[in-house]
């Protein structure tokens, strides 16, 4: 089966209690075990997401990121992450936005959305987001979203961004500088058998935003595509 073990999660769980490289390199194996089981669960799950996506990614082994943590840029001066984590991501430039996981003992959640968009997309957002903002709150609250993922989050700037009035009627919109859903799994849900199914109809959740989003980004102000 297709499965989270349970023994992944006894593994992360020690790596917290003993996070350093004397520990590690003692249970090397332990970790390679962990990594091989998350690995063929996330080839699984790249296979169901491919029937309803078109995925760049094409391995779960490619879309880990790595368990070491980069201690020159951090205050957390310890030498793992006890996680694993990653990102698929969509077939640009007609596809757009990601999909994003974390499994951590009492951690573990999905992301979905759009982190740090460059300066014409996030323009081109706004720019939609200007005309079409009825369109952006009846899909923001459709029933498949709010169900999966509530409200919307991400970073925002603090009054307006430049080039849009402080009283525009969806200014709590355009203030958005990232587009971003998460759900949260308990450590139950993550080691149970349909995991699998669980998380897949999770990402399937997002594809109306995704679709949204696509078609914006594809196309200037005039309709005209892009690409």
């Amino acid at each position: 089966m297709n499965t989270i073990d349970k023994t992944t999660f006894d593994f992360l769980k020690s790596l917290t209690r003993n996070n350093n490289r004397e520990w590690f390199n003692a249970h090397k194996a332990a970790y390679v075990q962990a990594q091989e089981n998350v690995i063929r669960f996330l080839d699984a799950l790249l296979h169901k997401m491919n029937l309803h996506d078109r995925l760049e990614t094409q391995t779960g082994k490619e879309s880990l990121y790595r368990i070491y943590n980069d201690v020159r840029f951090w205050e957390d001066k310890t030498p793992y992450n006890p996680r694993f984590a990653g990102s698929f991501r969509r077939i640009k430039p007609e596809l757009r936005g990601g999909y994003y996981f974390w499994f951590k003992p009492g951690e573990s959640r999905v992301g979905c959305g759009f982190t740090y968009p460059n300066a014409e997309d996030l323009l081109r957002i706004r720019q939609d987001i200007d005309v079409n903002y009825a369109d952006w709150r009846k899909l923001l609250k459709s029933k498949s979203i709010q169900r999966v993922f509530g409200n919307m989050q991400g970073d925002q700037v603090k009054t307006a961004p430049r080039g849009f009035a402080k009283d525009h009627p969806a200014i709590e919109l355009l203030r958005y500088k990232q587009f971003w859903f998460e759900h949260s799994f308990t450590d139950k849900e993550v080691l149970s058998p349909d995991f699998l199914s669980t998380i897949n109809k999770t990402y399937q959740a997002i594809r109306p935003f995704f679709d949204y989003m696509s078609d914006v980004l594809t196309t200037d102000l005039n309709g005209e595509s892009k690409i």
